[in-house]
C-alpha cells in the first residue's frame, strides 16, 4: 500500500488503530528495521500524529532507515514540538543545542528543554539541570538545577543522580554532605552511569560517606573506566596499590559481574 493510500486509510481509522500502528512501528524499530517503522510512521506523521512526527524527525536526525538529513529532522521535530509532544520538544532542543539543521541557539534549546521538562520528560529535566548548573550556555541557577535533577532522578535518570551527588559533594546550593553524595552515586552506579561509578569508587578509596573499601573502590573504578568516565583514572592507582593480588582479582570479578540496580 502506498503512502497516499495509507494516509487515506488512517484518516478513516480511530485512535485504537493509530495506537496499534504505532506499536507495530516501535516493534519494527526495536528489531532494527527502521525502514518498516518509517513506512508506518510516515502516514501517521502526515496525518498530524505528533509522536510519529517526532519519530520521523529522529530518524532523519540519526540516519535510521533513511539518509541523515538535519534540515528534514528540524522540519518534522518542529511540527512535533509545536503540537506539544514532549519528546519532540526535547529532540528539537538537542538540534538547537548542537546547531544541526539550524543555527546554534542555546537560549532556544533551553526553552524547549524547559517546556519538555515541565511536561515530565525525564531526559529533558536532566539536560535542563545540567545547563543550569554549568552556566556556560544559559544563566546559572543552582537551586533550579537541583530541582530538575531531583525530578529526573525520580524517573530513574542515572546522570541526574550523579549530578545530585556532585551537588552535595561540592556544597553547591546545599550544605556539604558526603553521606548524601555517596548515596546518590550508589544509585547512579547501580544504574550504569560511568561518572557515578567513578565517584562512588573514589568515595570508597577515601572513605567519604561510605566505608573505606579498596576492593569495592577498584571494582567501581574499573567499571567506570570501561564505561568511558575520565573521572576514574586518578583514583585507580591509589585504589589498587594497597591491595593484594587476590583482592585485585576479586575487584576484577566484581567489575565484570552484571549490575543489580537498586530502588
Amino acid at each position: 500500500m502506498g503512502w497516499r493510500n495509507r494516509l487515506a486509510a488512517l484518516r478513516r481509522s480511530d485512535g485504537d488503530d493509530v495506537a496499534s500502528r504505532m506499536a507495530q512501528a516501535y516493534e519494527a524499530a526495536a528489531a532494527g528495521d527502521h525502514e518498516t517503522a518509517l513506512e508506518i510512521w510516515g502516514p501517521l506523521a502526515h496525518a498530524g500524529v505528533a509522536r510519529a512526527q517526532n519519530n520521523v524527525g529522529a530518524c532523519f536526525s540519526e540516519g535510521l532507515g533513511v539518509a541523515r538529513d538535519p534540515a528534514l529532522a528540524v522540519r518534522w521535530l518542529t511540527l512535533a514540538a509545536e503540537a506539544g509532544d514532549p519528546v519532540g520538544r526535547r529532540n528539537l532542543a538537542a538540534l538547537y543545542f548542537k546547531g544541526e539543521g539550524v543555527e546554534q541557539d542555546f537560549g532556544r534549546a533551553a526553552e524547549l528543554y524547559r517546556a519538555a521538562a515541565e511536561q515530565g520528560d525525564g531526559p529533558a529535566q536532566d539536560m535542563l539541570s545540567w545547563m543550569l548548573l554549568e552556566g556556560e550556555c544559559i544563566a546559572p541557577d543552582t537551586s533550579e538545577a537541583r530541582r530538575w535533577a531531583e525530578a529526573a532522578a525520580a524517573q530513574g535518570v542515572a546522570a541526574a543522580m550523579t549530578r545530585l551527588g556532585m551537588l552535595f559533594h561540592n556544597a553547591l546550593g546545599v550544605e556539604r554532605d558526603p553521606v548524601a553524595a555517596a548515596a546518590w552515586w550508589t544509585k547512579a552506579a547501580a544504574r550504569g552511569d560511568a561518572d557515578g561509578q567513578a565517584m562512588l569508587g573514589a568515595a570508597h578509596v577515601l572513605g567519604s560517606g561510605v566505608a573505606k573499601d579498596g576492593v569495592a573502590a577498584l571494582a567501581w573504578l574499573i567499571r567506570a573506566r570501561a564505561g568511558g568516565s575520565t573521572l576514574a583514572e586518578p583514583f585507580l592507582d591509589p585504589a589498587r596499590a594497597p591491595l593484594t593480588p587476590d583482592q585485585v582479582a576479586e575487584a576484577g570479578r566484581r567489575a565484570a559481574a552484571p549490575l543489580e540496580a537498586g530502588p
